[in-house]
């Protein structure tokens, strides 16, 4: 694991305080690998959206699709 020193201003050094204490973090650098850990799976959410946006429309899913699809996974198994 490699180290990392970020520095704070006094305010948000007292919030990241209060964020392990009150939150159930082992420490501070718990807490900021969570935080590291949301913000990719916030922007790998945010490119799958928009793929899907930039995307052709699919198949309607409305009951017949459902229902084609449990036909397919019994006759597979």
């Amino acid at each position: 694991m490699t180290t990392m020193n970020v520095s704070l201003p006094d305010e948000l050094k007292s919030y990241v305080d209060e964020q392990v204490g009150d939150g159930g973090y082992g420490s501070t650098s718990e807490y900021v690998r969570d935080l590291i850990r949301r913000d990719k799976d916030r922007q790998h959410l945010r490119r799958v959206l928009l793929d899907g946006v930039a995307s052709s429309p699919g198949p309607l899913a409305d009951a017949a699709y459902f229902a084609s699809l449990r036909n397919s996974i019994r006759s597979t198994t």
